[in-house]
């Protein structure tokens, strides 16, 4: 794993990332909802010029059952070069995929690009005992190693949860980050300023909160996450809360600026019990104190009862469910994926501050089931889901499912199973789906997509040490 020349998609600026070639291949994370056979990466063609483009052309199927895979990552990203925690040796070669009901984390060698092979399993004993951990959720490549958030502790039902550390090289578990969490208890997503020494937490719930999909008495009640948490990274020491307010639950996708100058960044709120909006956010700093402003309101679209799904039936609306959002690699463009409603949206947020909106899509829904150009007269269940931006901003991958709890309460006639690629041009306007690139249905086995990751990096996969 060792190079005598760092590897070439470790890129020392967001400029350079985005001048890098194309991705030729995307990686994509499917599971099973039944827990009877085993969850799987899929490999999809993403060159235009490929007979192949648009199809699964891969396949691994993991050794075990019941794991439902969630928010990958690769082993060593651009962050390798940052000087203050240089790894410069290595490559970006292996893929660390956490299962979120199994607490099981995989490992997986992509040296043959096609047809990655599981070369090491983390178990959850092996989690929680050295870390106290349990659920991962989301892999980030950074400073000092691999570092895994965890909804859980080591009961795997109760808090709190937070972030695991594991070695670049061994993938040994080296133990919990945290040395101080202070007021933390509920995790969810993390990112980082790394030139400021900062990380960012966000919140959802403990397992018991969300395994079963959303509990109505917990939301009402406003007892799901709605706080943001300041670290010092180098210290590992937490150091301040902020409070969005209850009626906004769940923030949860966090996308700090690329530009490691800077020291704002974005994250999207699920719904307000208030009336049911989703809504975007800002962090920056206030002096010498970190703050939150909304930028964005999405309203929730009123729909007839009985085309909604039992838990909405009575509140006569489909909300629009921002469950993820993701930032392009020039800090210029904004998507947003809401998942109720069926809708990408894309924002400027040149000034992060005043959003402009300049596009949007609608495929799926829960009412609408808009349908994908290339499979006219065929309603699709599900909606934008997990959104990834290519490092130049000129493609964004959709898949369409959430969590499986989620999935079968807010689509209970099924979700479904498909892809989609958009070709985005934020200069000149172009916001369309590409017809040659809609991967469905059967090409998924039977399993469901959730989330991709783009060969050579992606625009949440890398942080930046130099501007």
């Amino acid at each position: 794993m060792s190079l005598w020349k760092p590897d070439p998609t470790f890129y020392p600026t967001p400029r350079d990332a985005a001048a890098a070639p194309a991705e030729k291949l995307a990686y994509v994370a499917a599971f099973d909802r039944s827990a009877s056979r085993p969850d799987a990466i899929a490999v999809l063609d993403t060159d235009p010029d490929s007979p192949a483009y648009g199809t699964v052309v891969g396949w691994t199927d993991l050794p075990f059952v019941g794991d439902e895979l969630h928010h990958f990552g690769w082993n060593a990203c651009s962050s390798a070069l940052c000087p203050n925690a240089p790894h410069p040796h290595v490559e970006r070669r292996y893929l660390i995929v956490p299962g979120l009901r199994s607490s099981r984390i995989y490992v997986l060698d992509t040296k043959d690009v096609v047809s990655p092979q599981v070369v090491k399993v983390i178990e959850g004993e092996e989690l929680a005992k050295r870390a106290g951990y349990s659920r991962p959720h989301t892999v980030h490549c950074g400073p000092e190693g691999l570092y895994v958030s965890a909804l859980g502790g080591a009961n795997g039902e109760d808090g709190p949860g937070g972030i695991a550390l594991l070695d670049h090289t061994t993938f040994e578990v080296l133990g919990q980050w945290e040395h101080d969490r202070g007021s933390q208890y509920l995790a969810y997503d993390f990112w980082w300023h790394i030139n400021h020494d900062v990380l960012v937490t966000s919140e959802w719930g403990t397992p018991s909160m969300v395994e079963d999909g959303v509990v109505g008495e917990l939301l009402l009640g406003r007892k799901y996450g709605h706080r943001l948490h300041f670290w010092d990274l180098r210290k590992r020491r937490h150091v301040q809360e902020v409070d969005l307010g209850d009626q906004y639950q769940m923030p949860l996708e966090l996308r700090p600026a690329h530009d490691p100058t800077k020291t704002y960044g974005f994250v999207g709120v699920v719904t307000s019990v208030e009336d049911l909006s989703a809504s975007i956010w800002v962090w920056h700093k206030d002096g010498k104190q970190w703050a939150v402003r909304k930028v964005v309101d999405i309203p929730a679209e009123p729909a007839p009862a009985e085309k909604l799904p039992p838990i909405l039936q009575p509140f006569g609306a489909v909300p629009p469910l921002v469950t993820d959002i993701d930032l392009s690699v020039d800090d210029s463009t904004l998507y947003v994926s809401c998942w109720g409603t069926g809708e990408l949206k894309r924002f400027d947020v040149t000034d992060p501050f005043n959003p402009v909106e300049t596009g949007s899509l609608r495929i799926g829904g829960i009412v609408g089931r808009a349908e994908h150009p290339a499979a006219p007269g065929v309603p699709l269940a599900g909606g934008p889901q997990m959104v990834e931006v290519s490092r130049d901003g000129r493609r964004v991958y959709v898949s369409n499912s959430l969590y499986g709890s989620w999935d079968d309460q807010f689509y209970p006639d099924g979700v479904g199973a498909w892809l989609a690629k958009i070709d985005s041009d934020p200069a000149g306007g172009t916001f369309s789906f590409d017809e040659r690139f809609f991967p469905n249905g059967d090409d998924f086995r039977g399993l469901r997509p959730h989330q991709t990751r783009l060969q050579g990096g992606d625009a949440s996969s890398d942080s930046y040490c130099f501007p």
